[in-house]
């Protein structure tokens, strides 16, 4: 597996951690999931920018230059508030499982149309259809007692934030010269940290900052947060937007295994069924990536030595049959 396969695992891993620490962080304090959402941004951004602060500020370079570097960290953060401010909402309307089933799962399929159109992305349809199977057989649906118009609100808000998610990837796959990918986690979500915080203002925000409330705070902004953004980015500058969506979907496998775990949650049998297709799916899209970025290097093979001084260049005998 590639350096960059394994930044992209490694963030899905990570991210499926956040569904039990924001849990139990909100839980413990008693905040809206959208507070949440907005500290969770708020201080993976932070911890970044003190990291920063402390190994590079003294040489000048704390601040990123440039209105490229700008313009992107402001969309960047902008992008970082929708999602989490539409899933949330998605999720206050119905339920987690369909919030997650549309937003995780929309996710890989506009990444996939929006690389077709640019040509791009060819080949993954058969694992994207497995990966959605495994999906919804692994969150459900959500039981009856919601209203129609609420189902299709909710589902409008999780087709936005799967959109942001899916930008947020394409765009991250183009990085900016001179911006590095810590940068962009950092200063960004700062920004889109603050950008949530006047509507999760309408919930309220305080709450007493005790031991176990910090820890959990702390543990969700630089696991989950700071971490595996600045692992996905990275990750995304060696892979395939489409192939970094998909391998997105080990968030929910991850979570829902921990959940198992730790708290005991017993996986139905179309539970366990969806969680196997979903490995496959993840497993199928990590070794088709390498074979993808291995191809090259392969065909890459010329000759090297030296030519005789004064020697005629031999023509190309094999030139009409690549």
């Amino acid at each position: 597996m590639s350096v960059s396969l394994l930044y992209l695992v490694m963030s899905g891993l990570l991210w499926g951690t956040g569904g039990l620490t924001g849990t139990e962080f909100g839980h413990v304090t008693g905040l809206s999931a959208l507070a949440v959402a907005a500290y969770r941004l708020l201080a993976g951004g932070g911890l970044i920018v003190a990291f920063r602060a402390a190994t590079v500020g003294r040489s000048g370079g704390l601040w990123p230059a440039g209105r490229a570097a700008w313009t992107r960290i402001a969309v960047t953060g902008l992008l970082a508030a929708a999602f989490q401010g539409c899933y949330f909402t998605a999720v206050s309307l119905t339920s987690v499982s369909l919030a997650t089933l549309v937003t995780i799962g929309g996710s890989p399929v506009i990444v996939q149309v929006a690389e077709r159109v640019r040509g791009r992305g060819r080949g993954r349809g058969r694992t994207t259809v497995l990966a959605l199977c495994g999906l919804g057989l692994l969150v459900g649906l959500p039981s009856g007692g919601t209203g129609y118009a609420a189902v299709l609100a909710s589902a409008g808000f999780a087709l936005l934030a799967a959109a942001g998610f899916a930008t947020l990837t394409l765009i991250g796959a183009s990085p900016v010269p001179g911006l590095d990918d810590l940068t962009v986690t950092g200063f960004g979500f700062s920004v889109g940290g603050l950008v949530l915080l006047p509507f999760a203002a309408i919930s309220g925000l305080a709450f007493r900052p005790g031991p176990a409330a910090i820890g959990l705070l702390i543990a969700l902004g630089a696991g989950p947060t700071a971490t595996a953004y600045t692992l996905y980015f990275r990750g995304l500058r060696g892979a395939p937007a489409g192939t970094a969506a998909l391998l997105a979907l080990l968030e929910p496998l991850t979570a829902t295994l921990l959940a198992a775990l730790l708290l005991g949650d017993r996986l139905s049998l179309p539970g366990l069924a969806g969680a196997a297709l979903l490995l496959a799916a993840v497993v199928q899209t990590a070794l088709r990536g390498s074979r993808v970025m291995a191809g090259p290097r392969r065909r890459s093979w010329r000759r090297t030595s030296p030519r005789p001084a004064g020697s005629s260049p031999r023509p190309p005998r094999f030139a009409a049959r690549r």
